[in-house]
């Protein structure tokens, strides 16, 4: 174990933690300046930001694969596919539910429920549909990048307010008196000081980690399915859980719900354009992958309904799926002996359980509805 490995791991826990404190510093602000609330900043400003490290990924493998360099059977645009399904499981079950379970419980704004989460499940199913010939081309990225724009110019559209009205669940956090004392470029330096430290602390934890995983005999295969996997969405978990922790509940669910769905129009779309050949779509990503990131985020609807409220021991269990997914590709790519009986576990205890703990919850949140109505 390398001295160098270490001080990647520092400065990576260090970058992450001091570059979700400037971005949620920075979001908050900026959300109270504009007038719009931190939810929509959350869905836009700061989803956008986080996904960053995933766009660089995917654009950078489309560019390199089309390149002289490319061997014979480089498929460029591959990666794009696994790191947005990776990514998207991982806002979801890791991102939130770590942040509920250590944050508190997180509070989910109506318009997340009624309008974001089902886009999040309609632009799943769409990409879906689209690798159903196991290749999204480049016609199917400009449709993904326009729907994108369209939601983005809609939701600033709808959600502006009076830029001197500073929203209400920003009143702790943000000390109104003082707001126009500090100039705007200072809060915007935050933000993309922020970003910049988040994606330099993602990459520098991830390549100390691997360093440390192979001194320690763990196989590239299962590194490049836990660590590499978690490390493009640290981003998203600092900053969730951050904002959980400074009381910024809101907008910890719209960075996390909002990068899905920059991953899904933004980071695909993109690729999808500029990618010389079509993006090829694995069969098993058609079979298992997006279909579990498909669960996962309608999942997020009974869930999110019960109270508008995210609670600790639901986030406990988002973690504890994330675990147990994270278990079933270890176990799957290593070819285990135990892989079949994980599976049998999987498929009849977990998935059932799961089932009946978003029915029942959804029966709590319609019960609970129509005695407050």
């Amino acid at each position: 174990m390398s001295v160098l490995s270490i001080v990647l791991l520092v400065v990576g826990i260090a970058g992450l933690v001091i570059g979700a404190e400037g971005l949620v510093r920075g979001a908050a602000r900026l959300a109270a300046r504009t007038g719009m609330s931190s939810v929509v900043i959350g869905l836009t400003v700061v989803a956008f930001g986080t996904s960053a490290p995933e766009l660089a990924v995917s654009i950078g493998d489309v560019l390199r694969g089309s390149g002289a360099e490319a061997g014979p059977d480089s498929q460029p645009g591959a990666l794009a596919v696994g790191n947005v399904v990776g990514s998207n499981i991982a806002n979801i079950l890791l991102a939130l539910g770590v942040s509920a379970a250590i944050g508190g419980s997180l509070v989910v704004a109506r318009r997340i429920v009624r309008i974001d989460v089902p886009i999040m499940i309609g632009a799943s199913v769409l990409v879906l549909v689209m690798a159903l010939d196991e290749q999204i081309g480049r016609i199917e990225g400009f449709v993904l990048v326009g729907a994108l724009v369209v939601y983005l110019v809609w939701t600033v559209t709808t959600a502006r307010r009076r830029p001197e009205t500073v929203p209400d669940e920003l009143a702790d956090v943000v000390d109104a008196d003082t707001l126009h004392e500090i100039p705007v470029r200072v809060d915007v330096g935050y933000l993309l000081a922020g970003l910049v430290l988040l994606v330099i602390g993602s990459q520098a934890l991830v390549a100390g980690a691997t360093d440390i995983a192979r001194d320690l005999g763990v196989s590239d295969l299962v590194i490049g399915l836990t660590v590499v996997a978690i490390g493009t969405s640290l981003p998203e978990v600092a900053t969730s859980v951050l904002a959980a922790l400074r009381g910024e509940r809101d907008l910890a669910v719209g960075n996390a719900i909002g990068s899905n769905l920059f991953n899904l129009l933004a980071v695909l779309g993109v690729t999808a354009s500029v990618a010389p050949d079509a993006i090829p779509i694995a069969e098993s990503s058609i079979q298992v992958d997006l279909p579990v990131m498909i669960v996962v985020a309608v999942a997020c609807l009974p869930i999110f309904a019960n109270g508008q409220v995210l609670k600790r021991w639901e986030g406990a269990l988002f973690f504890l799926l994330y675990a147990a997914y994270i278990a079933w590709l270890v176990l799957d790519a290593a070819e285990s002996d135990f892989s079949d009986q994980y599976n049998n576990v999987m498929l009849f205890f977990v998935v059932p359980l799961l089932a009946v703990t978003m029915v029942v919850t959804g029966l709590q949140s319609r019960s609970a509805s129509k005695s407050s109505g």
